[in-house]
C-alpha cells in the first residue's frame, strides 16, 4: 500500500485502511515488531472487522518473543515469520526453527515460516532439505521467490512441479504474488504474462485443495494479495 512514488506523496495509514476495507478485503498484513506501530495500527482498524497477519524478521529465538507478546495483546490470524538469518548448513537452522515452534506452541499463536528471498528459505532446494529434517514445519508459501531463484522455464517440467507441491503440502497460508522467471512480481493484466498467471493459479489451486484436505472444518485459509487491483483479475475455482 506504500506508493514509493517520485512525487514523495504517501497516503496516511487511515487512508490505506479505508481503501483496503472499501475494496472488500478481510484483513491486512503488517509488521509486528514495534509496539508503538502495532498500537497505532489496531487503533486505525478498530470497528473495521479487518484481521491482521503479523510479520516479523527474527535473527534469534528470543527475537520472536516480542511479536508473540504483541499478538497476544492485539490478536492476529497468524504470525508470518521471515527468518532473518541465513546459515549455509541445514543443521545450523534446526535449533532456531525448533525454538520458534516451541515459543509459538507455548503462546498458542500460529507461526508460519515464509518462503522468501534473502531469508533462511530463499532457496528451494535448501527449504526442501529443511522439510526433510522437519516434515511438519508450517510454511507460508510465497512461491514467487522460488520461481525467480530457480528460473523455471515454461512449461514447467514434472520434477519442478513435484518440488513446488512438496512445499505446498506444508503451506498453512499463501501470498498471492505472481512472478516470472526474471521478476518477483509482475503486472497480471498484461497478455504476455498470462502463462505465468496460469502457472500460479494451478499451484494455488493445488495448494488450496491440499490445505482443505488437512485443515479443520471451520478453519480459515489466509491468502494475502499485494495489490488491490489483483483481486479483480484472479479467479480460483473450487
Amino acid at each position: 500500500m506504500e506508493r514509493r512514488h517520485t512525487d514523495g506523496h504517501e497516503r496516511s495509514l487511515d487512508e490505506n485502511i479505508a481503501a483496503i476495507s472499501g475494496a472488500g478485503f478481510d484483513g491486512i498484513s503488517a509488521h509486528y515488531t514495534n509496539r508503538h506501530d502495532v498500537v497505532r495500527l489496531n487503533e486505525a482498524i478498530r470497528g473495521s472487522g479487518l484481521k491482521i497477519e503479523g510479520v516479523c524478521f527474527p535473527h534469534s529465538v528470543e527475537d520472536l518473543r516480542l511479536p508473540l507478546e504483541l499478538a497476544a495483546e492485539f490478536p492476529v490470524s497468524h504470525i508470518n515469520l521471515q527468518p532473518g538469518i541465513r546459515f549455509r548448513l541445514v543443521e545450523d537452522c534446526l535449533p532456531l526453527l525448533d525454538g520458534w515452534m516451541r515459543l509459538a506452541e507455548d503462546a498458542g499463536i500460529p507461526v508460519f515460516i515464509e518462503t522468501h528471498r534473502d531469508r533462511m528459505t530463499t532457496d528451494l532446494f535448501f527449504t526442501l532439505d529443511l522439510l526433510d529434517h522437519r516434515p511438519d514445519l508450517p510454511l507460508l508459501a510465497d512461491l514467487s521467490h522460488f520461481l525467480v531463484g530457480r528460473e523455471f522455464a515454461v512449461p514447467v517440467d514434472a520434477e519442478n512441479h513435484a518440488m513446488i507441491r512438496r512445499i505446498l503440502r506444508n503451506a498453512q497460508a499463501f501470498h498471492g504474488r505472481v512472478a516470472s522467471r526474471e521478476q518477483v512480481q509482475i503486472e497480471i493484466s498484461f497478455p504476455h504474462h498470462r502463462p505465468w498467471v496460469d502457472l500460479f493459479l494451478e499451484w494455488w489451486s493445488h495448494g488450496f485443495r491440499n490445505w482443505r484436505s488437512r485443515a479443520a472444518d471451520d478453519a480459515e485459509l489466509v491468502f494475502i494479495i499485494g495489490m488491490i487491483e489483483a483481486s479483480k483479475d484472479i479467479t480460483l475455482n473450487e
